[in-house]
């Protein structure tokens, strides 16, 4: 506070300032203090040291001069009202616009409906920048490129290049924009209230010019002089879903072989149309078709046409009368477009209608042939073995197109996996070198299958291993129609089993095929069993153990 300290005039240097020695406090004011437990702000009423502030002395200043200050006694008023700050035009103007509707004629060449249209549009003034904007209403589906037609700017009036004001427009004038004439017709509110502000007389708002091609699409009402008792929509609405079902045989005699087919005719009755659809057989040969006439109305009779005529398609001007629910009589024939159809039979619902609507008509179904399926109750043969594969696949094949595979045992297969019944056998031939081939029949109980082993022999010229793969073998003398295949119960020893031509006489068994055959001696001849009995038991008396390899 150097004013305060160096109240002498001296300049503010060192040396120059003199401090009351007396003054203890240099602190600045408290600024903050509390209330309910908020610190809450304030000015401070005192300087550093607990002087007054300078600006509380300046207000006080004022306050003093004004209160001493007397005023003047003048004529008028004391207190003059202050003039108004100028306002720019862009802000006095600012949103404001004035619109104008009118339209313009766009010529049409190449169309015989229309010479010239007549299109509106809207001129927007902006009297902020004395801009102009010209808007066509768009039209749903009208196929032209309508909206903005020419955008916001200002406009050139001549050729010397004025622009257009405020006041060169007015109503039931010619305002021509870029080559093309706008007729303006009429405004708004807004744009008359302005005018009148400004001084400017406006003309009288003129009708706008109507188009041609749309006053030609609008549909005059029409005007009865009594109200008409015919309702188009009545029908319609009290039928709709509401259809009359009738069964039929079609004698489609003009084929070869004359065959009669089944149909059903729908006649709906909202709009008194028919609809014919054929009754599909499973292996008919025939494509499924699903309609064999679609829906229309069905012309019963025409007028009489002056020779010659030709229709390509038959409108309601030369029908005299449609068909209708009474010209279908059940047990009688019917001609549809030249085709003539046997009605035997109807459902409930049409029962029903003619009851109510026509109770002179009995509508009782008749009794029609019917056809007798040569091919039904045929006797099918099965085609003789091929020898391609088992006679189980074989036959697949000729009980459908897509063969499935043969079911399975499958609780046998896990009762007797891995359970096999081994023989040895010899092979009975015409040729001598033959009989010194030994072989191993096993018969596999988890599928009834059947392979041979040919065991090894030295110098004997032949290829030993497997002769015959895992297969079911029938037995000789069986057939398609009775076959009968190979079981435990055929293999006896001294038995002779036919496998595909060639014969193998059983010499010898396993001991497990003496052990399984005894569990089941019940399904076992005894002649089988007591075969198997006598080996074994010779073997074990002359100490020779059964060859568990064969």
């Amino acid at each position: 506070m150097s004013w305060y300290w160096n109240s002498h005039g001296l300049p503010f240097l060192p040396g120059n300032t003199f401090r009351d020695v007396t003054k203890s406090a240099f602190h600045r004011a408290q600024t903050l203090h509390y209330k309910n437990g908020f610190p809450l702000p304030h000015r401070p009423g005192d300087d550093i040291g607990q002087d007054p502030l300078r600006s509380e002395q300046l207000i006080q200043q004022k306050i003093n001069k004004l209160t001493l200050m007397t005023p003047d006694v003048r004529f008028g008023s004391l207190y003059q009202i202050p003039p108004e700050g100028f306002v720019p035009s862009h802000v006095a103007l600012d949103k404001k616009v004035l619109r104008f509707y009118a339209h313009f004629k766009e010529d049409v060449l190449f169309s015989p409906d229309e010479v010239y249209r007549v299109r509106p549009v809207m001129i927007y003034y902006y009297l902020e920048d004395d801009s102009m904007l010209l808007y066509e209403p768009r039209v749903k589906n009208s196929g032209l490129l309508q909206g903005k037609r020419l955008k916001r700017q200002r406009v050139p009036k001549n050729e010397r290049g004025d622009h257009y004001h405020y006041k060169d427009l007015n109503l039931g004038i010619d305002l021509a924009v870029y080559g093309v004439k706008y007729r303006i017709t009429h405004c708004d509110e807004f744009t008359k209230e302005f005018f009148e502000s400004e001084g400017i007389a406006l003309n009288d708002p003129q009708p706008m010019q109507v188009d041609p091609y749309t006053k030609g699409q609008i549909i005059p009402q029409p005007c009865h002089i009594t109200p008409s008792e015919f309702d188009p929509t009545h029908q319609f609405l009290t039928m709709d879903g509401k259809v009359l079902c009738f069964f039929a045989l079609w004698d489609d005699h003009h084929r070869l072989y004359r065959e009669t087919r089944t149909v059903i005719i729908h006649y709906y009755l909202a709009d008194d149309t028919v609809e014919i659809r054929e009754v599909h057989e499973q292996n008919s040969g025939r494509d499924p078709f699903p309609v064999v006439m679609h829906r229309q109305r069905l012309p019963k009779q025409l007028k009489p046409r002056p020779f010659p005529s030709c229709v390509l398609e038959v409108s309601k001007h030369e029908v005299d009368e449609y068909f209708s629910p009474k010209d279908f009589q059940v047990g009688q024939t019917v001609k549809l477009l030249a085709r003539s159809f046997l009605l035997y039979d109807c459902d409930g619902f049409t029962k029903e209608y003619f009851q109510t609507n026509h109770p002179d008509m009995e509508m009782k179904p008749i009794k029609v042939p019917k056809k007798v399926d040569m091919y039904h109750n045929r006797k099918r043969y099965v085609p003789p073995y091929n020898g391609f594969g088992s006679l189980e696949d074989s036959l697949q094949n000729c009980l459908s197109l897509v063969p499935k595979p043969p079911r399975k045992n499958v609780m046998k297969m896990l009762e007797n996996n891995l359970k096999e019944l081994r023989y040895s056998a010899t092979l009975k031939s015409k040729y001598p070198v033959d009989e010194s081939r030994c072989f191993i029949l096993t018969y596999y109980l988890s599928n009834d299958m059947i392979s041979i082993y040919e065991k090894p022999a030295r110098n004997s010229g032949m290829i030993s291993g497997k002769f015959l793969e895992k297969t079911r073998i029938p037995k000789p003398g069986s057939n398609l129609e009775n076959l009968e295949f190979y079981s435990p119960a055929d293999f006896a020893i001294g038995a002779t089993v036919e496998v595909f031509g060639h014969r193998f006489l059983l010499t010898d068994a396993d001991q497990y095929v003496l052990t399984y055959l005894e569990s089941i001696s019940s399904q076992i001849p005894s002649q089988t069993l007591d075969s198997v009995r006598q080996k074994l038991g010779e073997g074990a008396a002359n100490n020779q153990p059964g060859d568990q390899d064969g």
